[in-house]
């Protein structure tokens, strides 16, 4: 039984002749014939009772009843797969760091979904590292991140520059400082990120090259859940300039000299699977559209 057959019948029952439906077709009459006859040896009964007029055979009227459904969903398929092959539907799993799983992507997805109805977004929020293996496992499509480091099995697109600065209450000593030296952190209680967070790494790179300056850290695994600490006054953080636009209650901030003053982020996912098909290369040209030089300053 094929598409072609369901809808020659359906045209049929809709004439009542066969050679109306030939016509509206645009098939030869024979070809209609043919059709039918091996629709109905196919499944075994008659569906038409041939004459003047073409009528139903009660096996005719169920099937036809059943066919009707079975067309539309077909040509729901159909329509789906053509979306599918254009970059208009499918499903999407994409992996994003933090902020901007939180304060970027809510409305730039919202946008997306708006124009592509179709095309299905999964998020996995997490670190570089973690979510850099899980594109390798295949678990991911792409992420918004960092890039991972120097590698063959990937391609980075940067997109933006993350600003960075010193979030403390607004009563510190350092809050007298216009801006803040890496060394001048040295001797208060730092809030940092999880030891996998590519920007924790890059601090403590820095401070070695400052001459090893001791830190007293406390470990927060959140990158948004910081200034919250802050705000409770716990310590000092850097932290995206963008989670501190609207600054939590008694806080400020002050930027920061030297290489640490930004962080590259960009879309990430495996070299053998640049360019990405259909809706993921959809949503991958969308996002770097949006996110390109979205700074946070």
């Amino acid at each position: 039984m094929d598409f072609k057959s369901l809808i020659t019948f359906q045209m049929i029952v809709k004439y009542g002749s066969f050679n109306r439906a030939a016509q509206e077709m645009n098939y030869a009459q024979s070809t209609v014939t043919m059709q039918m006859q091996k629709l109905e040896s196919e499944l075994g009964v008659s569906l038409l009772e041939r004459g003047k007029e073409v009528t139903l055979t009660e096996a005719g009227r169920l099937f036809y009843d059943q066919s009707l459904e079975i067309v539309k969903r077909l040509e729901r398929l159909q329509t789906s797969l053509a979306d599918m092959k254009l970059g208009e539907a499918g499903h999407v799993r994409i992996g994003s760091t933090e902020p901007t799983a939180s304060y970027r992507l809510p409305q730039v997805l919202k946008k997306f979904m708006s124009e592509y109805p179709n095309i299905r977004v999964s998020i996995e929020i997490s670190s570089t590292p973690v979510l850099s293996d899980k594109i390798l496992k295949g678990d991911i499509d792409f992420s918004v991140s960092t890039s991972p480091g120097i590698g063959s099995e990937f391609y980075f697109e940067p997109l933006l520059q993350e600003e960075f600065v010193v979030l403390m209450p607004e009563d510190h000593p350092l809050a007298e400082k216009e801006s803040v030296m890496p060394e001048d952190l040295a001797g208060n209680r730092l809030l940092i990120t999880a030891s996998t967070c590519p920007y924790r790494r890059k601090l403590e790179i820095v401070m070695q090259e400052k001459g090893n300056i001791p830190l007293d850290t406390m470990e927060v695994g959140s990158m948004t859940a910081l200034k919250f600490y802050v705000e409770n006054g716990l310590g000092i953080a850097l932290v995206p300039k963008l989670l501190v636009e609207n600054e939590p209650k008694g806080t400020t901030f002050r930027t920061i000299e030297g290489s640490l003053i930004s962080m590259t982020f960009g879309l990430l996912c495996k070299e053998s699977a640049y360019p990405l098909p259909s809706a993921g290369k959809t949503l991958y040209a969308y996002l770097k559209r949006e996110l390109s030089g979205a700074a946070s300053g």
